[in-house]
């Protein structure tokens, strides 16, 4: 059940999750957040170097702006690090741990594996809903439907999707058919074009001057298919430099970062996936029924990675009753031998290390190496739509992120005591530190 804001307005400063953000100059000095879904440092730099991006290599250069490297959360995947985006703290604090989960409670008691796309799985309210409700003008633009009730939750603003442009309305999310902002086609779901919305739909929101706080999140159908510096990834990049640069252009303040980065998983003489399938080695070593495999990279839209990631839970059964702690070291021992695989760890110590809400986790937490893939049951992935070498996310070896920002932030590496930069600090840097001349 969602727990209200604890929130204070005073001067326009409000504080939520336990931060206080400064909204007093967002009508002179809008803020844009912009997270590039599967964005490495690499793929920055590589479309910068080939002359492709300009602002960004701007951006990059340090004169007039900052770049530095960043963590996302773990596990590194879309929903838990967009909602620790918008809500400035890890999942432990707003529940979100993967696309997928086991929810014992579903099913009538029975449980289920369930997407964790219902806002009744949070546990933390937003930064853009208090927002909007201490008086920015606040628009949400993403690119999958997916993420769209979650980010938006309790949000009086606007908040569409690119996947459905068209199903928008005033009611459910504050504009009528968003299509007439860019006269642009509703984009195929699988296409560079449904990020591309997003960018035009938010570069028009701020023409228009209808807003003053945006968040716009991408999909990452691009980088599954395309390494740094390919044509594919330099044209995206392209794409994307003019948009940010017609947003700085009309004086916003923009901060970007990613929700993960991305990783070929593939053997590199064959294009084959490396994959370790996880279900088929504990039904093959504990015995069927004994254990369930959960992918939290798991969501509606598999094409492009197979439901493929770096990061998987286990959930053990012994005859009904919870897992003693034996089953568990055995199992874990066991897991921890197969090549491919570089971490495990048992639900208290992956909670503690990824900051992870332990009753939306499972008994053990598998991190598969670099160039690795974690899948259940072979006979369970669909890999026809993997057109070309698997490339995916999920695991530590995803986790460096970009932290960017059109502005000069002094001491930027110092703002926290010293410790690692996230990327949900984006917003309280954005707002807080980012120098406004």
């Amino acid at each position: 059940m969602l727990q209200a804001n604890e929130r204070v307005e005073r001067a326009g400063l409000i504080e939520v999750n336990g931060r206080a953000y400064n909204l007093s100059d967002l009508a002179a000095r809008p803020v844009a957040v912009v997270c590039v879904d599967g964005c490495e440092f690499d793929y920055l730099e590589a479309a910068a170097a080939a002359g492709v991006a300009p602002f960004i290599a701007r951006l990059l250069s340090g004169s007039d702006a900052t770049a530095v490297r960043a963590d996302c959360v773990m596990p590194s995947f879309t929903n838990p690090n967009n909602l620790s985006i918008v809500c400035g703290v890890p999942p432990a604090v707003h529940g979100i741990c993967g696309n997928y989960f086991w929810d014992p409670r579903a099913n009538d008691g029975q449980g289920a594996e369930v997407m964790m796309n219902d806002p009744a799985y949070l546990r933390a309210g937003t930064l853009l809903a208090a927002a909007a409700g201490g008086g920015a003008r606040v628009a949400v633009v993403t690119a999958k439907d997916k993420l769209r009730r979650l980010l938006g939750w309790q949000l009086k603003g606007i908040c569409f999707s690119a996947e459905k442009p068209d199903c928008a309305t005033l009611a459910e999310n504050g504009i009528e058919d968003a299509r007439v902002l860019t006269g642009l086609p509703v984009p195929d779901v699988y296409s560079a074009e449904l990020s591309a919305f997003v960018f035009a739909a938010g570069v028009r929101l701020a023409e228009r001057g209808d807003v003053d706080l945006m968040y716009l999140s991408t999909t990452d159908y691009v980088q599954h298919k395309c390494a740094p510096g390919s044509e594919g990834a330099n044209a995206f990049y392209a794409m994307m430099d003019r948009y940010l640069a017609r947003l700085d252009a009309l004086g916003w303040t923009i901060g970007l970062t990613a929700d993960h980065g991305m990783n070929a998983k593939h053997d590199p003489r064959t294009g084959e996936p490396n994959v370790v399938y996880l279900q088929d080695v504990l039904d093959a070593w504990l015995g069927a029924q004994r254990s369930r495999v959960v992918l939290p990279i798991t969501d509606p839209y598999v094409v492009h990675h197979g439901a493929l990631g770096s990061f998987a839970t286990v959930h053990l059964t012994d005859a009904a009753q919870p897992a003693d702690s034996t089953l568990i070291e055995r199992t874990m021992a066991h897991v921890a031998g197969i090549d491919g695989i570089e971490l495990v760890l048992d639900n208290a110590q992956a909670c503690a290390r990824f900051e992870l809400m332990p009753e939306r986790t499972g008994d053990i937490v598998v991190v598969s190496r670099r160039d690795f893939a974690i899948g259940s049951r072979r006979a369970a992935h669909d890999l026809s739509g993997l057109t070309v070498p698997l490339r995916s996310h999920g695991g530590l070896s995803e986790q460096t992120v970009p932290l960017v920002f059109n502005r000069r932030v002094d001491d930027i590496e110092t703002l926290y005591g010293g410790r690692r930069l996230r990327n949900f600090d984006v917003f309280d840097i954005a707002l807080n530190h980012a120098r406004q001349s």
